[in-house]
């Protein structure tokens, strides 16, 4: 939108200025006393406002050279700072990536070491010699519990 708007402006400052000029021309228009710099401008009203015209777009030239430069030094210096943000972004991601692979680690030892301990404490005492059976509460030096199966069951006397 912003670029049609402009594209309209130019076209009708266009036309006004060649108005402008075909409009001043002639001997009835003539410049008798004007100097710019020590150059005395001869001829009509229209070639002086020519004149005029392309001062005019000269300056406007240099002003959009100007920008451009301005916003070239602010593009290249936010290019510099993204890099510099990727680069902090990928070294943060990289420690996080490290933590993770450290804590996933710690807790694989962790439970193997839990597996390790709660068969040690339920197979065998903490000098890993068996049980035989026993009750893991039981003291280690009581008696094993008998099964169902190897208590002798009384026979009636006939």
């Amino acid at each position: 939108m912003i670029v049609i708007l402009g594209l309209a402006i130019l076209v009708a400052a266009v036309i006004v200025g060649v108005a402008g000029v075909l409009a001043n021309g002639g001997h009835a228009h003539a410049v008798t006393h004007f100097a710019v710099f020590g150059y005395h401008v001869t001829g009509s009203t229209g070639t002086l406002f020519l004149y005029g015209i392309v001062v005019g777009a000269l300056a406007v030239g240099g002003l959009s050279l100007l920008a451009a430069g301005r916003s070239s030094r602010r593009g290249r210096a936010a290019r510099a700072s993204l890099a510099q943000s990727r680069r902090e972004t990928a070294a943060v991601s990289q420690h996080r990536d490290d933590l993770i692979s450290q804590r996933d680690t710690t807790r694989v030892h962790t439970v193997l070491d839990e597996q390790r301990n709660f068969t040690a404490c339920t197979l065998g005492g903490a000098d890993g010699s068996p049980r035989a059976g026993r009750d893991p509460g039981q003291a280690a030096d009581a008696p094993a519990a008998q099964t169902p199966a190897s208590v002798p069951v009384p026979v009636p006397a006939e």
